[in-house]
């Protein structure tokens, strides 16, 4: 009898880690990586980092609090980067990958610190625009990296309040617009340090095909 093919879902082509810091929507990002071909760990351990191929830094919820609760894998996040080992954020785990956030001052968090693996600030939707941005937007990239093999035109999934402005336009991916252009993709310098401000987990075949993207990263 001949075996049938294995489904490009039910292949594990990486080992990937997802950072449990207590704001994560760790469920359906683990889903999400499964059916792209992931062997997923989540953990907060620093030390399993090494282990894995590539690292994501899932997240909801307000960056101030985020940082608070990443604090203890800050450093480990930072090595990943410096190694070139490939480091994805979602949403807020995205904004957490910039210097800073309007968002903290908002609160009265004062100047929260982020990760500053790709400089830049994330601001508030002006006064009068209906937030958070929730709902469907297309993407529209503006400059090559893998992630987005197979996404341009397509549409996505978005919840937020802050958007990210990068120091460097080279950072923007991919943008969509809300009443003003804003980045939707971004990445580093060296492209292995990248987020996502939609969340890929609930935006059906376009996120899947992000995942999966990130996973032949991963494998390259």
């Amino acid at each position: 009898m001949n075996e049938q093919p294995v489904s490009r879902e039910r292949e594990r082509l990486a080992d990937v880690l997802v950072v449990d810091y207590g704001l994560g929507n760790l469920r359906s990002v683990t889903r999400g990586l499964e059916r792209a071909g992931a062997a997923v760990t989540v953990d907060d351990d620093p030390g399993s980092f090494d282990d894995a191929d590539g690292v994501v830094l899932p997240g909801v919820g307000a960056f101030g609090e985020g940082m608070e609760n990443a604090d203890s894998v800050r450093d480990a996040l930072v090595d990943v980067a410096d190694s070139g080992k490939p480091l994805f954020g979602i949403c807020l785990g995205m904004q957490m990958l910039l210097t800073s956030s309007e968002e903290a001052e908002r609160e009265g968090q004062g100047d929260v610190q982020g990760l500053d693996l790709i400089p830049g600030r994330n601001v508030r939707f002006a006064e009068g625009q209906k937030v958070p941005h929730m709902g469907w937007n297309d993407l529209s990239v503006v400059r090559d990296h893998p992630l987005v093999e197979g996404v341009d035109g397509r549409y996505a999934y978005f919840v937020h309040s802050y958007y990210a402005v990068p120091d460097d336009d080279d950072a923007v991916v991919a943008t969509t617009n809300y009443g003003v252009d804003f980045p939707a993709i971004v990445a580093n310098e060296a492209g292995n340090v990248f987020g996502t401000q939609f969340h890929p987990e609930k935006s059906g075949d376009t996120g899947l095909t992000i995942l999966r993207n990130f996973v032949d990263i991963c494998t390259g």
